[in-house]
């Protein structure tokens, strides 16, 4: 007997979380914490698990909708093991520890009291906890080692993987969490199962987005280049907001081709924070992760410009300059919003988005905003500006097309496809579109809270 009940508290990309009953085995699978959301609400609903401690948890990958509470569910459930990849392992440490930095500074500025939800001592004694695993591996685990598990490379960011869990009694399970097919800078694509799977646990996050015919990795990239040399050839500054994991690292290595192949003028390119922390690690594990340029390390062949600690001297937007930073949405209180408050109402400089952006972020909000209309950054009003500046959008997902998501379920021709990670409009989309691929499967959207019998 197989059970599924969505532990996250609404249909969405939020704090992603699952619980699968595998013939008395129980088994978590991820522990993320919500964007958007914020004290208790931004976490999963842990009170669903129930009286029964889980056997195991699976973290798909380290970014925060996937690992953010992941210390706050171990201190509930001490005897579960908690797997995941090297990468993931390495990079997640850094990623909670700054979401600490993070939590603490909300309890201050916004008092939010539950923050934080574990401090960098508790972090520290639950990534001792933290059981590694290679990619293509089977071992086994869950009650008794009853459950025969895998994990596959997902393409996604570094150390992203897939789960596969075999039951006893033959049904297989397979758990996508992010993925990407497609190859990226640093990272090749997915390498998942082609057959033998009964239930797919699959991610919609691209369920209404509709890629363009023409597209091609290549061409955007070749866009994105020609981009910044005209802003910096007609002396403006480039501001890029970017997420700290996997964006900062795949993007910085593709300025640094730029300049080699002189598509784009030698300038200086301002990179810090937690995009430097983030990419020490990359490069440490240059040698022993998957990838597609084995023991390439960014910090050697791309030169880069640290960012002024905060307090000391200002933060200068100055033109003839690149600066990579974080945060991708902009969010209040970050370098790529305090340079973006000084470059939006300069018509000779640039914003490049280069990944998504929720509508109700600074970054949603000037993509939405017409050129010289005014437009506020801060949520909690303040200043408006008018929007002068270039602005541009490019499309570097690390998720996979909502048609590549279709085809590969088609492929694997499950009985059951469980649609999770999307909002509502993403997830219909893509139940609607393998039901009407795979008519003799069931496929469905599971509800928050509401155990599904597979």
């Amino acid at each position: 007997m197989i059970t599924f009940t969505n532990l996250s508290r609404s249909v969405e990309i939020g704090s992603n979380c699952y619980l699968l009953d595998i013939d008395g085995s129980r088994i978590v699978l991820d522990s993320g914490m919500h964007p958007k959301k914020e004290g208790a609400e931004a976490a999963p609903d842990f009170s669903l698990i129930g009286a029964a401690d889980p056997d195991c948890i699976f973290i798909t990958h380290s970014h925060l909708d996937h690992i953010g509470t992941l210390p706050v569910l171990q201190d509930k459930y001490p005897a579960a093991e908690v797997i995941m990849t090297e990468g993931t392992a390495a990079i997640g440490d850094a990623m909670l520890h700054n979401s600490v930095n993070v939590m603490t500074a909300k309890r201050t500025q916004e008092g939010i009291v539950e923050y934080p939800f574990f401090t960098h001592g508790e972090l520290e004694h639950a990534a001792r906890n933290w059981m590694p695993r290679p990619y293509n591996s089977p071992f086994r685990t869950g009650r008794n080692g009853q459950v025969l598990a895998t994990l596959f490379d997902a393409g996604h960011i570094l150390g992203s993987c897939g789960v596969q869990l075999e039951s006893a009694s033959g049904k297989t399970v397979f758990y996508t969490g992010d993925v990407q097919f497609e190859n990226q800078t640093l990272i090749a694509g997915a390498d998942f199962p082609e057959s033998g799977v009964d239930i797919l646990i699959l991610e919609s996050t691209h369920g209404v987005t509709e890629r363009a015919a023409d597209y091609t990795r290549a061409k955007e990239l070749r866009r994105f280049a020609d981009t910044i040399r005209e802003v910096l050839e007609g002396g403006g500054a480039v501001l890029i907001p970017v997420f700290a994991l996997g964006k900062s690292q795949g993007l910085l290595c593709e300025i640094g081709k730029f300049k080699k192949k002189g598509l784009i003028p030698d300038v200086p390119v301002y990179f810090g924070g937690l995009s430097s922390k983030i990419t020490a690690v990359f490069d440490k594990l240059a040698d022993s992760t998957p990838r597609l340029n084995p023991g390439y390390r960014l910090r050697e062949s791309v030169e880069t410009h640290g960012l002024p600690k905060q307090g000391r001297e200002p933060l200068v937007a100055s033109p003839g300059n690149i600066y990579l930073v974080s945060s991708g949405m902009m969010s209040e209180h970050t370098v790529s919003h305090k340079l973006a408050e000084q470059i939006i109402t300069h018509p000779k400089d640039a914003i490049l988005f280069v990944g998504y952006s929720d509508p109700e972020s600074p970054a949603g909000a000037v993509k939405a905003t017409a050129p010289g209309e005014q437009v506020k950054l801060s949520r909690r009003g303040g200043q408006q500006y008018p929007l002068n500046c270039r602005v541009e959008s490019f499309d570097f997902s690390g998720h996979a097309t909502r048609e590549a998501l279709v085809d590969y379920a088609a492929k694997l021709k499950p009985e059951t496809v469980l649609v999770v990670h999307g909002d509502p409009d993403a997830a219909a989309w893509m139940r609607d579109s393998i039901a009407a691929a795979l008519p003799q499967s069931r496929v469905l959207i599971p509800e928050p809270g509401k155990p599904i019998a597979l």
